[in-house]
């Protein structure tokens, strides 16, 4: 079993290796040693607007997007905003700004689900870039991880799909994947399935390694790794900006 779920994981990177244009992409697992939950998040960008970011990381934990050079930024609506906040042991890493409506809820009590209804898509068709987000919960032993996406049904206004992925258990040394689109087009298709399976394997350092090694070189922009000890709570942060 253990083999055959490392194949399957392998096979997906393989995948990823030869897309050109996964767009924006979320990995949530658990370290090898089982150790630490493991939080993935990359962006890319075909456009001049949409490259000219980087990863700033705060003081208090939260990390943003910023404008490399704010000279060039022409529309920073979906482009600057906050992919990773907590709030104490609720872990919250996302493609846009729904990361602080999944961060209000939960300071009022509310929940993961919740926040995400009254959300939908990206506004910004014909593509319609779904929303994906991710969290994990040390204060919560019903799950590990969650994962969810709101797309847009066939690059249309008609519905917006709601899917929400429970993990009530994490796999040492694998994580699951979910990302924007399926490849490149026009517009650009929405992912579809469920997240897959993949590895997650080595220091923090190392997964970032990997995962920064698959994207295309041309359109990745940045990546990071979030590290947060099952046990005490302590987090740990690897960046890497293209710029």
């Amino acid at each position: 079993m253990t083999t055959n779920r490392a194949a399957l994981a392998d096979a997906y990177l393989n995948e990823l290796r030869t897309n050109s244009y996964p767009g924006r992409g979320i990995v949530i697992g658990l370290s090898e040693d089982g150790e630490q939950y493991i939080q993935v998040y990359w962006i890319m960008g075909r456009s001049e607007n949409s490259r000219n970011r980087v990863f700033i990381a705060e003081d208090n934990g939260f990390l943003r997007t910023e404008a490399r050079d704010p000279a060039k930024l022409t529309d920073p609506s979906l482009i600057i905003y906050y992919p990773l906040k907590h709030l104490g042991g609720a872990h919250i890493v996302t493609n846009g700004d729904q990361t602080d409506t999944i961060h209000e809820a939960l300071q009022q009590g509310g929940s993961f689900e919740g926040a995400l209804a009254t959300r939908t898509y990206e506004p910004d068709g014909p593509n319609f870039t779904p929303r994906i987000s991710g969290l994990t919960d040390l204060a919560d032993s019903q799950f590990a991880y969650k994962l969810s996406i709101l797309k847009s049904a066939g690059n249309s206004e008609d519905q917006t799909l709601r899917h929400t992925y429970t993990y009530e258990k994490a796999l040492p040394g694998f994580g699951h994947c979910i990302h924007t689109y399926e490849g490149d087009g026009n517009p650009l298709p929405s992912f579809t399935g469920e997240p897959r399976l993949v590895p997650l394997r080595g220091d923090a350092e190392t997964i970032a390694g990997t995962y920064w090694s698959l994207l295309d070189a041309d359109n990745r922009i940045s990546l990071l790794v979030k590290t947060i000890r099952k046990n005490s709570g302590e987090t740990g942060l690897v960046i890497i900006n293209k710029e």
